[in-house]
């Protein structure tokens, strides 16, 4: 049996629909919203207002492990996760859980009552199963087991919608999107108009350049796999200027601190 070929960065690039991270990231990130309504129709909820988070990783401490995350928003009351994933890594209820405390501890300030927590929404946009129940949409919140009707009521909610059976929705802007996360042409206002977005953000030659920039650098350390590349790779991006340290170190897998330390040596230098 032969073996698929792998697509260069260039080709990825040229065939990246809002599935792909990078795009779907960009898209949001630079287009309010369009984030604050696709939030809107997948939870079907008014949201008053949301501000994006003005980095690509949330880091706690140095010791800890940063965390990335494809979109997120937050108000005065509600933080907002959406993660594009387009394979399943058979870890994603566990990342779910992780990325909600991360989420709670990044909004709660020292010396802030619990009460005070953000209600918060964690949306995994997925193209496969993972449940394997047949749903288009899985809602999970915290449930007493002895009584079924008894929630928490702790406003923690994690949401897996599942673009290959979004046929199974009643909702039809969710399916529109859905449908548009598969590769099929848009259907109606929104999705036509996140189509459009998709291909000015194909049509940008800089986030282009930090794409391929990735794709290569990524490629190149997951291939070597050796401290020194990783370093050498997050040295050389520092040099082209075209990324911020937080892009740097989701590439190479770096802290955030280590990366700054990078820079202040190459500054020094």
């Amino acid at each position: 049996m032969s073996k698929t070929k792998e697509l260069s960065p260039e080709e990825k690039w040229n065939n990246a629909t809002i599935a792909n991270n990078f795009i779907f990231y960009k898209v949001m990130r630079h287009n309010k919203d369009i984030c604050k309504e696709l939030l809107e129709i997948l939870l079907e909820i008014e949201i008053d207002h949301i501000e994006l988070h003005g980095e690509e990783l949330i880091q706690i401490d140095a010791e800890q492990r940063a965390v990335r995350l494809d979109v997120y928003a937050r108000n005065s009351t509600q933080a907002f996760n959406i993660e594009m994933q387009t394979t399943n890594t058979k870890e994603l209820p566990e990342r779910a859980r992780y990325y909600q405390g991360i989420l709670d501890v990044e909004c709660l300030n020292s010396g802030q009552p619990y009460k005070e927590l953000k209600t918060s929404y964690i949306i995994f946009i997925c193209i496969e199963d993972i449940f394997n129940k047949g749903l288009g949409k899985y809602t999970f919140q915290n449930v007493c087991r002895e009584e079924s009707d008894l929630t928490m009521n702790d406003r923690a909610f994690k949401y897996f919608f599942i673009a290959k059976n979004c046929d199974k929705l009643l909702n039809e802007k969710q399916r529109a999107f859905l449908n548009l996360v598969l590769g099929r042409p848009a259907n109606g206002d929104f999705a036509s108009r996140l189509s459009r977005l998709v291909n000015d953000a194909k049509r940008n030659e800089q986030w282009r350049l930090q794409y391929m920039t990735f794709e290569r650098f990524q490629n190149e350390a997951f291939e070597r796999g050796k401290d020194e590349t990783r370093l050498e790779t997050a040295k050389k991006l520092l040099q082209m200027n075209i990324c911020t340290i937080e892009q740097i170190a989701f590439a190479t897998a770096l802290s955030i601190e280590e990366v700054k330390a990078l820079a202040e040596e190459a500054k020094s230098n």
